[in-house]
């Protein structure tokens, strides 16, 4: 007999007890509950390179090189027989615009019925995944593949989702190498109106580097959340470093994107340039500016106001925001990767119809792989598109 549709779910999620519940036995209840055969999920490793089975140690799919993986690269529902029979679809585990993995949903068939409920299970998973990997490290150990440093586990703490945005902005960035990051940090956040990010490149490669990072961030945050503007923001940042770390310092470009009329500002602050990519080209001179110095007493000392700068964004444009770690790293021919490089590897994908957090982790990768996975420097890269809203 058919099970009524969201009856038994309607009970499981009543039970206040089925919430400590493990990962594995929450998705058999709720498979159940809504009268699936068998689901399975998968997430994606801090690298993006392995989905892992969350109920197996030993199972892992590659994202480069499997149906799921695919799945996963293209946030699309993806089907294929299964080898013991009847069917498997996979559905993306989406946060928001942030991808977390993939479930599998087993099958005899796959009807109507299976896909809807297939689907409203994975969206249902992913908020509880969300909800709980902050503070289980069930979830934390599980995407890992290697110790982490503690440089990196303290910056890593403090770091945002990979992936925002809304369907008329989307940040996204990546951050390598992942397991022994020293300064280097990323940040974005929406509002109703704003987009904010910010990328950051504290000196050094160490413990106090990544301290330096962290206070940064927090000062950002700290700034924004109580409505200051961008030079009040990055003014607190200098105060900050002044007052607790004044032998360090921070680069890093902090700008501000109001959604409605795409009007960007920023400030850059010792750092590389941004790179605005309009039409499938890099316009290298657009936002190149005159840099600050970087944050902290340096910029005290300087005597002098910080510049703020201003564009108007065209519909589809796309900026990027790094750090000097990826313009510096090596390709297999053993040259600079380049400011030019970078940008083709962008543009390339770009017309290739890639989702932005695949164009990202693609090219991280093709510049890991270039080195053995071992970079001279962190290299962070955000990237930002808008599209106006309709009227």
């Amino acid at each position: 007999m058919p099970v009524p549709e969201g009856g038994l779910l309607e009970e499981f999620l009543a039970d206040a007890a089925n919430f400590d519940l493990d990962l594995a036995t929450v998705t058999a209840r709720c498979s159940t509950a809504l009268g699936l055969q068998h689901s399975v999920v998968y997430l994606a490793d801090i690298q993006q390179r392995q989905l892992l089975k969350m109920t197996d140690t030993a199972a892992a799919l590659p994202i480069d090189d499997s149906l799921a993986g695919w799945c996963y690269r293209t946030q699309a529902l993806r089907v294929e027989e299964s080898e013991t029979g009847g069917m498997i679809a996979w559905f993306p585990l989406l946060d928001g615009a942030e991808r977390l993995g993939v479930l599998a949903v087993h099958a005899p068939a796959l009807t109507p019925v299976v896909l809807r409920r297939g689907r409203a299970l994975a969206s249902l998973l992913a908020m509880m995944i969300t909800s709980k990997r902050a503070y289980k490290d069930t979830f934390v150990r599980r995407t890992r593949t290697e110790p982490m440093h503690l440089p990196a586990e303290m910056l890593r703490a403090f770091l945002p989702p990979r992936t925002i945005g809304t369907a008329h902005v989307v940040s996204t960035a990546v951050l390598e190498p992942a397991y022994d990051i020293g300064g280097d940090a990323f940040d974005h956040s929406l509002t109703e109106t704003t987009l904010h990010t910010a990328v950051l490149d504290a000196m050094g490669h160490n413990l106090a580097s990544g301290l330096t990072t962290a206070v940064s961030l927090a000062a950002c945050r700290n700034a924004r959340r109580t409505g200051a503007n961008l030079p009040e923001l990055v003014t607190s940042v200098d105060d900050a470093l002044a007052a607790w770390l004044p032998d360090q310092f921070c680069t890093g470009v902090i700008a501000q994107l109001d959604l409605a009329t795409g009007v960007l500002r920023w400030m850059n602050c010792g750092h590389p340039a941004p790179l605005l990519i309009r039409d499938e080209l890099p316009l290298i001179e657009e936002m190149a500016r005159q840099p600050d110095p970087p944050m902290g007493l340096p910029f005290l000392l300087a005597g002098r106001p910080r510049q703020t700068h201003e564009i108007t964004l065209e519909p589809g444009d796309r900026v990027l925001m790094y750090t000097d770690g990826v313009t510096e790293a090596r390709t297999r021919e053993g040259d600079e990767f380049g400011l030019h490089r970078f940008a083709d590897s962008i543009i390339r994908a770009t017309a290739a119809g890639e989702l932005a957090p695949e164009v990202l982790r693609r090219l991280i990768h093709s510049i890991l792989d270039a080195q053995s996975n071992r970079l001279r420097d962190d290299a962070t890269i955000l990237m930002f598109e808008w599209w106006p809203p309709t009227t």
